[in-house]
């Protein structure tokens, strides 16, 4: 039997879409946790008796995973959710239930007043400072955004960044070349640039890239996630990782796993300048892995593939 995270750091909530959120967050979501709460219409039918059965055993059994509930899919279909998990994943929503920690794939659900702490568990902030602090996040975390970036970070609508922006201690600013009204975090404007730069392969959905436009915007670099495009028509592969480093999106890494191997399929460079970064970046992934190797299979520029393998020979060697 598992007991909970004494002290956990992190909760899983839905906030740009399905995130992991430090749990010093949990208030800021509270007008999200009441919108759910009064809303008429949802996908999936709560079968009459279950929701208030699966508190009950979270009560007495908890933490527990869907499958402990007895939630068990009715069919092999990814969505067909069985009455179980329909209520503890609307338990989740309403903020009754809690996800702090997984185990393996699964998450792992526990009663919200057991797993918060309890300076942070009551929905004591109203809808406007719920907002205001999330959009005050949203730049803080961009350093700059128009107002579409700045409600995209934790999925808010325009109307209610508007109805709070002149009031969230953010410095209206005109971006060169955007076109659009921006806000940025004083703290940004008050720092010089700084010359720390991270060399590291970004996940699709890394918050820095998740937005395309921004992205585009920003770094003149066109992601997508390829996963879902047939084989055949994908340009970058399965599951590119953008490769920043130096403050830019330099190139591109499809990577797959053997054994204690680490696979780049695919590799994209935006010149010859970005086979060191590259490489770091590589050798970095191999480690979050426990990978002691590195293969590259395709390089997109085939006169890089020398240069890039001696590279990663040099540092495995």
């Amino acid at each position: 039997h598992h007991r909970p995270n004494p002290h956990p750091h992190a909760f899983e909530y839905w906030s740009h879409a399905a995130c992991i959120l430090p749990v010093e967050e949990w208030p800021h979501f509270a007008f999200r946790r009441r919108a759910y709460r009064s809303r008429p219409h949802w996908n999936h039918d709560l079968p009459p008796g279950v929701y208030d059965q699966v508190i009950k055993q979270l009560r007495t059994q908890g933490p527990l995973t869907a499958t402990e509930l007895g939630g068990a899919k009715r069919t092999s279909e990814w969505w067909d959710w069985s009455g179980t998990k329909v209520a503890v994943e609307r338990a989740l929503m309403y903020g009754e239930v809690v996800c702090v920690e997984r185990r393996g794939w699964k998450r792992v659900y526990d009663l919200a007043e057991r797993a918060i702490p309890d300076p942070l568990l009551h929905d004591d902030l109203d809808d406007t400072e719920c907002l205001r602090r999330l959009v005050r996040l949203a730049a803080q975390s961009l350093g700059v955004g128009t107002r579409a970036d700045i409600a995209d970070y934790h999925r808010l609508k325009a109307e209610q960044v508007d109805a709070v922006i002149a009031d969230s201690g953010l410095v209206p600013v005109t971006v060169e070349g955007w076109g659009k009204p921006a806000w940025a975090d004083p703290a940004a404007l008050e720092s010089p640039p700084r010359g720390r730069h991270r060399t590291t392969l970004l996940s699709p959905f890394d918050s820095l890239i998740w937005e395309r436009a921004r992205t585009e915007r920003i770094f003149g670099f066109t992601h997508r996630l390829e996963a879902y495009v047939p084989k055949p028509k994908r340009v970058y592969g399965y599951f590119a990782m953008p490769v920043l480093a130096g403050g830019h999106l330099v190139g591109r890494v499809d990577p797959a796993r053997e054994g204690n191997t680490l696979v780049a399929r695919q590799v994209t460079l935006n010149g010859p300048k970005a086979v060191p970064a590259v490489a770091q970046a590589l050798l970095e992934a191999a480690s979050w892995v426990n990978c002691t190797n590195v293969r590259v299979e395709r390089v997109d520029a085939p006169d890089l593939r020398t240069p890039l393998t001696r590279e990663l020979a040099q540092t495995l060697g």
